[in-house]
């Protein structure tokens, strides 16, 4: 007896419930150094603003230069309100932030570096001593920008750095066998420049803290005259 045949109709395979739709295409992208530096700086202006402490900053910026991928990133600053849309900049005293350019390099190695007198600061600094002395001077400088960042680095060696009384100064770091202390000040004027020492020291000495008597003068108007505004 001859069965009757009947048209089948294709069956979809299932598909797991816990299993997404699709995976998302722009989390997994690799991460460059572009993204890496956008993050970073909505971390630094969080650290200028007060929305992160200086621990806080340390363990985020870590996390940034550690994350593969752009989905690792966007976590970082996603309690931020500069994750979704930047707000408009707020004027202040020193104008926008310094166009990103090279970063200052101070390097001792059995020999000593000095930076002191009337100079324009950059947005960072990197200062490394290996058996060697360096000495960051600011209490003559021109802040060209609001945050400054400097990471010290010395082993078996001395980091100075010397801010003027009347500016802010953090920083976060670790001594190992050796010394790293910041001294905390806090401006009493909420647009004076903000200065941000990180970094470690083995076998050796960072130091930052306020030189006494030294104060930035009419800080609203020294950088105004300095750009020609």
């Amino acid at each position: 007896m001859d069965l009757e045949k009947h048209p089948q109709t294709p069956v979809a395979p299932a598909v797991p419930a816990d299993r997404p739709a699709s995976a998302d295409p722009v989390g997994s992208i690799r991460a460059s150094d572009a993204d890496r530096d956008r993050v970073a700086d909505i971390l630094r202006d969080a650290l200028a603003e007060g929305r992160l402490d200086a621990d806080e900053h340390s363990d985020r910026i870590d996390a940034v230069y550690r994350a593969k991928t752009v989905g690792e990133l966007e976590p970082i600053v996603g309690d931020l309100p500069a994750a979704g849309r930047r707000p408009d900049p707020v004027p202040h005293a020193y104008g926008p932030e310094a166009p990103a350019g090279p970063t200052d390099n101070l390097v001792a190695i059995f020999s000593s570096s000095t930076r002191k007198g009337r100079w324009r600061v950059g947005a960072r600094t990197n200062a490394f001593s290996l058996f060697g002395s360096v000495e960051i001077d600011l209490t003559e400088a021109m802040f060209g920008q609001r945050l400054t960042v400097i990471n010290a680095t010395s082993i078996f060696g001395n980091v100075e750095v010397r801010v003027p009384e009347n500016i802010s100064l953090r920083g976060s770091g670790t001594g190992i066998f050796g010394n790293f202390e910041v001294v905390t000040l806090e401006a009493a004027d909420p647009e004076a420049p903000v200065v941000v020492v990180n970094g470690y020291s083995v076998f050796g000495n960072v130091e930052a803290k306020p030189k006494r008597g030294k104060l930035i003068a009419d800080l609203h108007n020294r950088l105004r005259k300095h750009l020609g505004h």
